[in-house]
């Protein structure tokens, strides 16, 4: 029972003017620094000065540092929760790291200290952290910013590793989070630098598990069971099918040198990262320091990254795909690189690549997994007959209901249902609760909740969204996980009294959060 609700509420140092690129960034006012808080932390004597980090959108990234030693740096990313073009026709609500998917891209260099600002848009609906896998520490960062609509959070770390690194919203469901489009790529630059280069640019993948099929016009929500299923109609690069397409697309000269940071979000699918007419000439697999070469296709898990090198040396357009090809020419992820300047028939003949056809071939499945399939359904079919497994005990309701609450409860309500004060209503001793039926319980997992309502002479307004993506038993097993704990009472909740209230239930309002 993952209840939701929104709420309504809220040393001198030199600022170095920095970063001056053609490259589009967030303007000052969004990246703008709250004023610092005491800091009580030791002072590291090799930071020298402080900065506001410039963040860009993609495809475009900060330039190179070029400073010699680390200093202070001072990122700010609010999030927003925005309805933008998934592809021609179909619109999606995104939640996004500064307004855009991928969220916005930041650079910093090995050794640098920073302050991290996050910002929570106060017409957002639903709370949010972020885990930056550039931080060595707990949750990556997720620990300290769990933040309200309304409200700023601030951490600070040392960029103690280089390379490149993903980062993604935290809050629990994470991969609804992940799946709605909150991720994006934080570079710790070695102190030593990168190889000069002559462009530089931002992709990154994901895909988005709409309640449609691809192409289904209209404003589309998010489909739990697909993205458990991993089923993802939409495979995309930066956010959109599209993105990097037509006079979109990146560009370059015969004979510039090209580096892609290229970043995977998921939430759920390994990227097979390929530019069809290219090799690879430097890749740095995983963020890490040591480069292979001549590399044809390189493989990016969800939650991973890569730093890709190569020179163009024919003019045309080359293709960025997932070299799984159905997602590239099927779900969208596809972009172009479209390189000018004269030909060289010693290298290639001169044949352009615009265009892959790829025949329709989509088998349902392989006999062996329709095996599978068969033998899991006689499994599930024992295991319901079985007197001794069907018949739980209110204690194995218990603990299995325990579990279903950490991975999709605690966050807001906090491990011991204590809530959080003035935003989350507890759970904990709630005489809200004790005057709810069993199938009150019931209808506020399946249904959701809006509106006021007073808990322990507090008031809340806020709302739960509809977790009606939990099957019978996991509702039933949480229902009672809660009735029996902190001091509330009540009798057991059964998969079947689930079942019957769901069937008797309208369905729940669409929620345009799912």
């Amino acid at each position: 029972m993952n209840i939701k609700w929104s709420i309504k509420f809220g040393s001198s140092f030199m600022m170095a003017a920095l970063f001056a690129s053609a490259a589009p960034g967030l303007n000052a006012a969004e990246n703008g620094a709250a004023t610092p808080r005491t800091n009580t932390k030791p002072n590291d004597p090799s930071v020298v000065g402080a900065e506001v980090a410039l963040v860009t959108h993609a495809p475009h990234v900060p330039p190179p540092i070029t400073r010699k030693t680390p200093a202070k740096v001072i990122v700010t990313l609010e999030v927003k929760e925005v309805v933008r073009r998934l592809a021609d026709g179909v619109d999606y609500i995104f939640w996004t790291f500064g307004g855009e998917v991928p969220g916005g891209f930041i650079r910093i260099r090995e050794g640098d200290e920073v302050e991290f600002h996050l910002n929570n848009h106060q017409e957002n609906k639903m709370p949010h952290n972020i885990d930056l896998h550039a931080v060595t520490g707990p949750g990556g960062g997720a620990t300290s910013s769990f933040t309200a609509p309304g409200h700023s959070s601030q951490f600070s770390f040392k960029a103690l590793n280089p390379g490149l690194y993903v980062y993604h919203c935290a809050t629990a469901p994470v991969g609804m989070h992940v799946g709605n489009g909150m991720y994006g790529l934080i570079l710790v630059e070695p102190k030593e630098g990168l190889p000069p280069v002559d462009h530089e640019y931002y992709v990154m993948q994901g895909e988005f598990y709409t309640t449609g099929k691809y192409g289904d016009p209209g404003l589309q929500g998010f489909d739990m069971d697909k993205a458990i299923d991993e089923r993802p109609p939409y495979v995309v690069f930066n956010g959109a099918v599209g993105s990097l397409v037509g006079d979109k697309a990146l560009t370059a000269k015969v004979g510039d040198r090209i580096r892609l940071f290229v970043g995977n979000g998921g939430p759920n699918l390994t990227s097979s990262f390929h530019v069809i007419g290219e090799i690879f000439d430097t890749v740095y697999p995983e963020a890490g320091a040591q480069p292979t070469h001549n590399v044809q296709t390189t493989v990016i898990p969800p939650g991973g990254a890569a730093i890709v090198d190569f020179q163009v040396q024919v003019p045309g357009t080359y293709i960025l795909v997932d070299h799984a090809l159905f997602r590239a020419f099927n779900k969208g992820a596809l972009g172009m690189l479209k390189v000018d300047g004269p030909p060289d028939l010693l290298v290639y003949s001169g044949k352009e690549v615009d265009a892959v056809y790829l025949g329709k071939a989509a088998e349902a499945g392989s006999e062996a997994e329709k095996k599978v399939t068969a033998l899991k359904a006689q499994v599930a079919e024992e295991i319901k007959s079985n007197p001794k497994i069907a018949g739980l005990t209110r204690e194995i309701q218990v603990q299995k209901g325990k579990a279903v609450y950490m991975q999709t409860c605690f966050v807001c309500h906090q491990p011991e249902g204590q809530g959080v004060a003035g935003q989350i209503p507890p759970l904990a001793k709630s005489d809200f609760l004790s005057t709810l039926t069993k199938e009150d319980y019931i209808r506020g997992v399946l249904l959701g909740r809006t509106g006021q309502i007073v808990v322990n002479g507090a008031t809340y307004n806020g709302i739960m969204v509809p977790m009606n993506y939990l099957n019978d038993e996991d509702i039933a097993n949480v229902l009672t996980y809660v009735r029996g704990n902190w001091g509330n009472s009540g009798d057991a909740v059964t998969p079947q009294e689930v079942a019957r209230i769901r069937q008797e239930s309208p369905p729940p309002p669409q929620n345009k959060y799912e």
